[in-house]
């Protein structure tokens, strides 16, 4: 079994304030430890459960993040960004059995997390479909696109349970909650716990059932926080200003809208 694996750091159960996620700032070094760990869980918990080869992307800022020797033998982590508009999940494709997101956050305009946003803090929100739109929703179809089903997802208890309706076979695991400033986070050593567990779990179940069903067309909208950006990256290919702090576009592409989240987000 080839399984996939995506780490951010918002959605990790110790981070509460931006300067934890900062490189250089105070806190970082410690998220990156508890990073390291919880992205070891899930792979701990793939190899249980029969994977041989298994591929992790850092897709946190510098995406340098993870220690990899903290990381069990044979796990192979991919650091840096290509460009490629796969971007979080940058080096899947069609030979992966299944995709795992660890740490990973409610989207922007959601209170989920102190930490909520999607892709930077430049959209007050992004929706496609009507719906709010977090980097889990737009990189896990990214798997979609290319035929690999998401069986697993830890982070804040808003985006799991957000997402819950996306892929047919997602198992969470929730490692804290947020409200307004404020995270309850489980203890370091029970989130990595659960995040074992799940994962195994979730990689032992029918895997050719497990596939989304992803929509026949889209449409994208950006409403940015300052009406400047709106206005400039509404001459993007293919969106239109709505409204002074909106942008949209339509289309039957997925990948488009992929391409347009690495140049507008």
């Amino acid at each position: 079994m080839k399984v996939f694996i995506s780490a951010d750091i918002e959605g990790i159960t110790t981070t509460t304030i931006w300067p934890q996620c900062t490189k250089g700032e105070h806190g970082y070094e410690a998220a990156c430890a508890q990073m390291t760990r919880e992205v070891a869980a899930a792979c701990e918990g793939a190899i249980a459960a029969g994977a041989d080869r298994i591929v992790v992307k850092d897709s946190h800022s510098s995406a340098t993040n993870i220690d990899p020797n903290g990381l069990p033998e044979g796990v192979e982590l991919i650091r840096g960004w290509s460009g490629h508009p796969y971007s979080m999940v940058t080096g899947v494709d069609s030979s992966f059995d299944a995709a795992m997101f660890v740490g990973y956050h409610s989207c922007a305009n959601r209170e989920g997390n102190p930490l909520s946003h999607t892709m930077s803090t430049d959209p007050f929100w992004v929706k496609i479909n009507g719906v709010k739109t977090s980097e889990f929703m737009l990189y896990s179809w990214a798997c979609a696109l290319e035929g690999v089903p998401t069986v697993f997802l830890s982070g804040d208890q808003m985006l799991c349970d957000d997402s819950q309706g996306l892929h047919p076979a997602l198992m969470t695991v929730p490692v804290k909650s947020g409200m307004g400033a404020l995270t309850h986070s489980l203890h370091p050593a029970t989130a990595c716990k659960k995040i074992k567990e799940t994962a195994e779990l979730a990689l032992k179940q029918d895997l050719s059932k497990a596939l989304c069903t992803m929509p026949d067309h889209f449409v994208m909208e950006i409403c940015y926080r300052q009406q400047t950006l709106a206005n400039k990256r509404s001459y993007f290919p293919g969106f239109e200003k709505i409204d002074d702090n909106t942008i949209r576009m339509e289309t039957d592409s997925y990948f488009e809208v992929l391409r347009a989240a690495t140049f507008l987000l």
